[in-house]
C-alpha cells in the first residue's frame, strides 16, 4: 500500500533528525578527549628505595718490604687465600745471617769480659789496696826511724826528706788502689761499663735478628691476595707495594643514596641485593650506617649495609643493586604512580572520573614503590583515576580497553 504524502514527509523528517543527531554526537565525541583510567586497587604495598652500590672489603692492606733486598722466593699468587703469618715473600738472607753471627760473637765477647772481671779484675783490685796499705805502713815506720836518728845526729836531714817522699808516694798509691777497688765493686763504674758493653752487644744482636726476620714478609691476617706485583730476582725497597691483600671479615656494602630518601631510611631496615654479575641470585642485607654529613656537590649520603650470609660469589668492589624495604602497608588504597600529579610537593592530586569529567582531587600520599603509590586520604576504593594527560575539570571519554 502506498504511503500518503503526509506519511512520506513525516518519515523524511525522522530520517533527517536522526542524521542530524548522529552528526551532532559525532561532532561532540570528536571534541571530547579519550582517556585511560585505572581503578583504585586495595591491598598490600611495599615501599622500596633502590640504589646502586658496591661490595666493601673489610680492609685492604698493601704489603711491602721494610728493608732493601733481592727477592728470593714468592710463595703466593693472585687470588690465593692466605692465613695469618703465612709466608708471602722471602728475600736473600746471606749477608744478614753473617751480620747476625758477628753480633752474637760480639755479645759473647762482652759477657766473657764480665766473667774475666769477676775472676781476675775485682780480686786484683782488692789485693792492690792491701798491698798499698802495707807499703804505706812500712814507709811510715821508716820515716819515724829516720826522724829519731836525725834527732840523735846519726843521719842527715836529707835522709828524713827522702823517707817523707816515700810516705807520700805510698799514700798516693793507696788512694789510687782504693779508687780502682771502688770502681771494681759490683756497683762500681768498671762493672757498669762492662754491663753497658753487654747491653750494647745485645742491642746490636737484636737489630741483626730483626733485619734477618724482615727478609720473610708474612701475611698480617687471614685474607685473599688481590694483586701481586713482584717476582723472584726483583730488587725491592721500603715503601714499594709488592702485594695487596683483602683481609677476611664481615662483608659490607656501600652506596650513595639521594638525600631526598633520608626521610624514609632508618637503621635496621632490610634489603634485597643482587650483584650485576649474578642478577638471579639475590641475598639479604641490613642497613647499618647512614653518614652524618651530605655530599653537597652530589646531594647524596653514604649508606652501609651488613650482609649476614654473603654468597660465595661475592667479590671485593663488585657492583650490586640494593632494594631497601622502607615501608609496608597490608591494607592500602593504591594507584599507579603516573596518576599522581605534583607528587613531590606538599599538595599532590589525582584526576578522578565523575559524571563524565576529569575532576581534580587533592590526596594525601603514603608509602611508595617504583610503580605504585599509596593514597591515604582523598579517594575511595570505587574510584577510577586518570593516567592520561588532560586538563582538570574537562569532559572526557573513557577508553573502552581501560574501562574497569
Amino acid at each position: 500500500m502506498a504511503l500518503s504524502r503526509t506519511s512520506r514527509l513525516a518519515l523524511a523528517a525522522v530520517v533527517v533528525l536522526s542524521l542530524a543527531a548522529a552528526l551532532a554526537w559525532f561532532l561532540y565525541a570528536s571534541n571530547v578527549p579519550v582517556v585511560d583510567v585505572v581503578p583504585v586497587r586495595g591491598g598490600r604495598l611495599a615501599q622500596t628505595v633502590v640504589v646502586s652500590g658496591r661490595v666493601l672489603a673489610p680492609a685492604k692492606v698493601d704489603v711491602g718490604a721494610t728493608i732493601t733486598g733481592r727477592v728470593q722466593k714468592v710463595a703466593v699468587d693472585d687470588g690465593a687465600k692466605v692465613a695469618a703469618n703465612a709466608l708471602l715473600i722471602e728475600l736473600e738472607r746471606g749477608e744478614l745471617e753473617a751480620a747476625l753471627a758477628q753480633a752474637r760473637a760480639a755479645e759473647r765477647a762482652a759477657q766473657t769480659r764480665i766473667a774475666q772481671w769477676q775472676a781476675v779484675g775485682a780480686p786484683n783490685a782488692r789485693e792492690l789496696v792491701a798491698q798499698a796499705e802495707a807499703n804505706l805502713r812500712v814507709a811510715e815506720r821508716d820515716l819515724a826511724r829516720q826522724q829519731d836518728l836525725l834527732q840523735r845526729k846519726f843521719v842527715a836531714e836529707a835522709r828524713v826528706d827522702e823517707a817523707r817522699r816515700t810516705v807520700e808516694v805510698a799514700r798516693s798509691q793507696l788512694a789510687t788502689a782504693r779508687a780502682t777497688a771502688a770502681a771494681n765493686r759490683p756497683d762500681g763504674a768498671e762493672r757498669q761499663l762492662l754491663e753497658d758493653q753487654v747491653a750494647q752487644a745485645r742491642a746490636a744482636r737484636a737489630v741483626a735478628e730483626a733485619k734477618l726476620d724482615q727478609t720473610r714478609i708474612l701475611a698480617p691476617a687471614n685474607g685473599i691476595v688481590l694483586d701481586r706485583s713482584v717476582e723472584p730476582g726483583d730488587i725491592v725497597q721500603p715503601a714499594k707495594r709488592l702485594m695487596t691483600i683483602a683481609l677476611d671479615g664481615a662483608t659490607r656494602l656501600t652506596a650513595l643514596v639521594d638525600e631526598k630518601n633520608l626521610g624514609v631510611l632508618a637503621i635496621g631496615q632490610k634489603a634485597l641485593v643482587a650483584a650485576d654479575a649474578f642478577p638471579g641470585q639475590r641475598f639479604e642485607a641490613v642497613l647499618e650506617y647512614l653518614a652524618p654529613g651530605i655530599d653537597a656537590q652530589r646531594g647524596t649520603v653514604e649508606a652501609k649495609f651488613a650482609v649476614p650470609s654473603p654468597p660465595p660469589f661475592l667479590r671485593s668492589d663488585m657492583t650490586v643493586s640494593i632494594d631497601v624495604a622502607v615501608a609496608e602497608r597490608e591494607r592500602a588504597l593504591v594507584v599507579p604512580s603516573v596518576a599522581v600529579r605534583d607528587a613531590a610537593t606538599i599538595a599532590p592530586w589525582v584526576l578522578v572520573v565523575r559524571g563524565g569529567h576529569a575532576v581534580r582531587q587533592p590526596v594525601t600520599l603514603g608509602a611508595r614503590s617504583a610503580a605504585e603509590t599509596e593514597v591515604r586520604e582523598g579517594i575511595a576504593a570505587t574510584d577510577v583515576v586518570v593516567t592520561s594527560n588532560v586538563a582538570p575539570d574537562s569532559r572526557v571519554r573513557v577508553r573502552e580497553e581501560s574501562r574497569p
